[in-house]
């Protein structure tokens, strides 16, 4: 009698758009909030079911109120993956946010992403990984289960600092 081997892993996508790259090196172009939606999603959908696999897609609560997103939004619900809150802004520097700004953005995030997806939300990544106490109070506040903005290498630090320091602001 053989043995069955079961492997174990978890599989996510941040789900950044075009738009938020521009944004963080202060390109003004990501006001007309430009996508790759249209490519990307069809794309990893399709990898994914060709695999039987599932994984959770975090979204950016801005990307959920436009329009032109909802049917990328809404195919990824209904292929079964889970959904996640990737903030509403997706701005790295969450974590200097106040309370009262953490649960605007935390608020505005999560009936967007609800309203197109028909998915509550329950796990969340800052973007750039960003956290901090009060992100995490904030998340146990509004009910989240699961929080994964630890970004898990000693290089994490050192690949934020470049990057804000290549950025311009």
């Amino acid at each position: 009698m053989s043995k069955i081997k079961t492997t174990y892993a978890s599989l996510s996508l941040d789900l950044d758009n075009k738009w938020s790259y521009l944004k963080t090196h202060g390109n003004s172009k990501w006001e007309a909030f430009p996508s790759y939606f249209d490519v990307v999603v069809p794309r990893f959908l399709d990898f994914f079911e060709e695999r039987g696999l599932s994984l959770t897609v975090f979204v950016v609560g801005q990307d959920a109120v436009l329009e032109k997103n909802h049917a990328a939004l809404k195919a990824i619900a209904d292929a079964g993956h889970e959904i996640g809150n990737h903030s509403f802004h997706h701005e790295p520097w969450l974590h200097l946010y106040s309370p009262v700004e953490l649960e605007r953005e935390f608020e505005s995030s999560e009936s967007a992403i609800q309203e197109v997806t028909g998915k509550k939300t329950i796990g969340f990544r800052g973007p750039g990984f960003s956290l901090s106490d009060e992100v995490l109070r904030t998340l146990v506040r509004r009910g989240y289960q699961y929080d994964c903005s630890i970004f898990p290498t000693y290089l994490g630090p050192i690949a934020r600092a470049y990057y804000f320091f290549s950025a311009r602001f």
